[in-house]
């Protein structure tokens, strides 16, 4: 027979740590409010969180782990995956007789353990610390950790800064090399065309354009949103080099009358890269861009998107609903598609069916089943989304409703026991509700199945290399964004002086702004309405709803962005409303 555990209070009151009358008392509000007994002892400063955790341990017979004097190796840190970590809030401890000793920080969470348990294959032996010392040794070692990895891989991403630093000079030459060579050898075009796509990957390039010019071949690449012009290519070498990009990605070198699509797979760096190519005639030839599609792009994980807490708290809590929609708006590239498939990893669990629709499939995915809409066999969203139901998912990816027969089915889906995730492009995410109703979708149905709709746009993030205080900012910026010079006094404005890691440009990488609203009764009762945009914004915003640019503006005070940023993906709003 198993041994009763101990009740947490008996064990306080024995060991002397809390006196009877506050500990009596203490429990009657524990039972009032229905929190547990220890976290009422927190908030009447009746105990520390170190000195509960060991009672805690103590109660269930687990060992309690001081992580002050605890050291984690970094191969032991690897045990975990670093979502699972923060997710839970747990830490490996190594392996003992094949079962993973492992650090909680709540021996109630067993759906946490039994979640670890199962994508881990291992069984658990589990130990206890407190749980803010769990959260702060993630963050510390996990950036150590990233900080080693860095330095580790430094050398030679300053080898190839070194010669990205020439690129240009070398394009040249190599260029100049296949001019001479005249068109009979085709060696020194590979090496250019090999040249221009490795320089792009390296430069964390998300396209790279080919364009063809009067007198000129321009190549620009789209770093952060922002494209860069950094080479031009002789007139006359124009016809080989969007040869060689066409034979690379399937194309017919014949045509060139009409728009074609292909893809180029690639190993680069040790990954293998994919690359979705279009060319598209024009008055001076085929204009040629590639798409760089990089497998760690779409595995950032919900927490590194950029949402501020509120916002990642309801984040996670709507995706977990069992039905509705939730719609995700913004042009294209402000990274709906990656919110979309950070949520879908999120879900992806066995006991869990997803089926998606895109068009194209730009990643793949275990444990998903993903559908290719093939216009010209008539294998449409539509097509895709009925056929989808008669395979009994739980969640449903639509990669973007264009019309109003794909919203009708979405919107079928979601009421009868599906969850829905989808793209739409608006502006914001109350204009989301009139562009369905303007499809053509009934608005009794738009009312009683959207959960929750969602806008973003990507701002470039401060290069923390050359990120200092911005002494005089732009004071329009700070106009629009009604910062006074006492927000400035508590929060400095930062900028990217330019460096050698950042392309001189101040900025390296992208985070998202967001602005996501629930729709609650009053919102469902003006959509039902069919109330104009206008309306529909001021209910969002009464709700709770914070606009895209007073997110940008929170990412300004922690210095992660510029005003600049802000202003550049809300300008539309700002030209509203000043």
């Amino acid at each position: 027979m198993a041994k009763k555990r101990r009740h947490l209070g008996e064990i306080l009151f024995k060991a002397g740590l809390v006196q009877k009358e506050p500990l009596i008392k203490a429990i009657k509000i524990s039972k009032t409010k229905n929190e547990r007994l220890g976290q009422v002892l927190l908030e009447q400063g009746l105990l520390n969180e170190d000195t509960l955790t060991k009672a805690i341990a103590k109660q269930f017979g687990l060992e309690y782990v001081n992580l002050d004097r605890t050291t984690i190796p970094p191969d032991v840190m690897k045990l975990i995956p670093e979502d699972l970590m923060r997710k839970h809030n747990v830490l490996p401890l190594g392996i003992d007789n094949g079962r993973l000793k492992l650090i909680i920080s709540d021996p109630l969470d067993l759906d946490a353990m039994d979640m670890i348990r199962f994508t881990l294959n291992r069984e658990l032996e589990c130990c206890l610390a407190s749980p803010s010392k769990i959260s702060s040794y993630i963050q510390e070692e996990l950036e150590q950790v990233k900080s080693e990895e860095d330095d580790r891989l430094k050398h030679s991403i300053d080898a190839t800064a070194a010669e990205l630093a020439e690129a240009s000079q070398e394009l040249q030459a190599e260029a100049m090399r296949a001019e001479a060579a005249g068109a009979g050898d085709d060696g020194p075009i590979v090496r250019l065309v090999n040249l221009i796509i490795d320089n792009a990957y390296y430069m964390r390039a998300s396209d790279i354009h080919v364009e063809p010019m009067a007198d000129r071949v321009r190549i620009r690449y789209r770093v952060d949103g922002v494209c860069l012009e950094k080479d031009n290519i002789p007139k006359n070498m124009q016809a080989q080099m969007i040869t060689r990009l066409k034979i690379l990605s399937g194309m017919d070198i014949a045509e060139k009358r009409l728009p074609q699509d292909g893809r180029i797979k690639r190993v680069i760096g040790g990954q293998d890269i994919d690359f979705r190519v279009s060319a598209l005639p024009g008055n001076h030839g085929e204009s040629v861009v590639l798409r760089i599609l990089r497998p760690d792009a779409v595995n950032i994980g919900i927490q590194a998107l950029g949402f501020e807490q509120d916002d990642y708290e309801r984040f996670q809590r709507i995706i977990r609903r069992p039905t509705g929609i939730f719609l995700v708006t913004g042009p294209t590239g402000s990274g709906k598609t990656t919110t979309l498939y950070a949520a879908l990893q999120e879900l992806n669990r066995p006991d869990k069916k997803i089926i998606t629709a895109e068009d194209p499939v730009e990643y793949n995915f275990d444990g998903m089943n993903q559908c290719q809409v093939k216009e010209e066999i008539n294998l449409t969203f539509g097509r895709i989304l009925r056929a989808m139901l008669r395979q009994a998912p739980n969640i449903i990816l639509v990669g973007e409703i264009r019309d109003g027969e794909v919203a009708d089915i979405a919107i079928q889906a979601a009421l009868t026991g599906h969850l829905v995730f989808s793209t739409l492009h608006t502006n914001d995410a109350p204009s989301a509700i009139t562009r369905l109703i303007d499809m053509g979708v009934k608005p009794f149905l738009v009312a009683s199945s959207i959960q929750a709709i969602m806008a973003q746009r990507l701002v470039r993030v401060v290069c923390k290399n050359c990120k200092a205080v911005d002494a005089n900012p732009n004071p329009d910026f700070l106009r629009l964004l009604n910062i006074t010079p006492e927000d400035i006094k508590k929060h400095p404005i930062y900028k990217g002086t330019g460096c050698s890691k950042c392309q001189n440009t101040g900025y390296k990488g992208r985070i998202a702004a967001f602005e996501m609203v629930e729709l609650n009764n009053e919102i469902r009762e003006l959509a039902f309405e069919k109330a104009p945009t206008t309306e529909l914004r001021k209910a969002c915003q009464a709700s709770g709803m914070r606009t895209l640019m007073e997110d940008g503006k929170i990412k300004v005070f922690k210095g992660t962005t510029t005003p600049e940023e802000v202003i550049r993906i809300s300008h539309t709003e700002v030209t509203a409303t000043d």
